[in-house]
């Protein structure tokens, strides 16, 4: 059994932060890796939004890593990950934008995402809502 090591970054007042209640101190190296990459992911989305004014409501970005050994050790190397983005826009019409934005850093902006995909593949999954309502 592979060791998994799972990190959550949202998006608020403008910054990419863990969970209330989370501390980057009490994160472990391998751990942080996937934090900075997350925010690394995160500030390349919403610099592509920004050149379309779009500020999504919520933005939250999950990084999963699978380590190669059943516990975590200095010598644990990463075989996999695997990103999650989870957006809610103010509008259905920003979704589009949100979506390529989103894939882009993904595949070729974020420097962060092309450095892991060097050591692992590196899928991801997009999620992305709008509360406005449909007009009949």
């Amino acid at each position: 059994m592979n060791n998994k090591q799972k990190v959550m970054v949202e998006l608020r007042n403008g910054k990419f932060r863990l969970p209330s209640g989370s501390r980057l101190e009490e994160l472990n190296p391998k751990a942080l890796m996937l934090c900075a990459t997350a925010q690394c992911a995160g500030y390349t989305v919403m610099g592509q939004l920004g050149k379309e004014n779009i500020i999504p409501k919520r933005l939250e970005i999950t990084i999963e890593g699978t380590l190669d050994t059943p516990k975590l050790q200095a010598e644990s190397r990463f075989i996999g990950f695997n990103m999650a983005y989870n957006v809610e826009c103010r509008t259905m019409s920003e979704q589009r934008a949100v979506s390529d934005a989103i894939h882009a850093a993904q595949d070729r902006l974020c420097g962060l995402v092309s450095l892991l995909k060097c050591s692992a593949p590196v899928a991801h999954e997009v999620y992305i809502v709008s509360n406005e309502t449909v007009k009949a």
